[in-house]
């Protein structure tokens, strides 16, 4: 009798490993959700642009007595005329059907300002929408993330509202 060696795989066994590959993909697509990933990339991009757009208003009112911009859609090329930031930042689109950056009165692109309603005002604050899931997810479930700088407390963070923030004359309740 001859004996045979066989060499290679069966079918069986090459299906078993393919199978485990799917599993094993689907996992690691669902760990890491592109969607998501993107929606974090240009929420950085936000939180730099309003904490950018802050300093800018901090200086505006530092350098005009106490005095910031009027609260107005031109707010930004305002900050712009008067020399305080050199170039405005790109406007982010938002990818959730719905959300915008806000829709109060001082909007300008994707960039809002609310002030403490002085003539001129004394303060403000700059603030910003966020879409991310992981943003929205630390807010409670009729709350909504949103990126701001405060000038009372002079930084920005993430504050959670039911609807848009507004200026509070004892500073934003951030949550980071």
């Amino acid at each position: 009798m001859t004996a045979y060696l066989k060499k290679g795989f069966t079918l069986i066994e090459l299906l078993i490993v393919i199978a485990i590959l799917g599993v094993l993909a689907v996992v690691i697509l669902v760990a890491i959700n592109p969607q998501e990933q993107l929606a974090r990339t240009r929420d950085a991009g936000r939180t730099s642009s309003v904490t950018q757009l802050g300093h800018a208003l901090q200086a505006f009112g530092a350098s005009h007595e106490g005095d910031y911009v009027t609260e107005s859609n031109t707010w930004v090329t305002d900050l712009v005329t008067a020399g305080e930031i050199a170039v405005v930042p790109g406007n982010l689109a938002y990818n959730i059907t719905g959300t915008s950056a806000c829709n109060t009165q001082g909007v300008e692109g994707d960039w809002c300002y609310d002030s403490d309603g002085g003539t001129p005002p004394n303060n403000g604050i700059v603030f910003a929408r966020l879409e991310s899931g992981s943003n929205d997810s630390r807010c409670a479930a009729a709350e909504n993330a949103f990126v701001v700088f405060d000038t009372v407390s002079g930084r920005g963070g993430i504050v959670c509202e039911g609807t848009e923030p507004t200026y509070a004359a004892g500073g934003q309740n951030f949550i980071n």
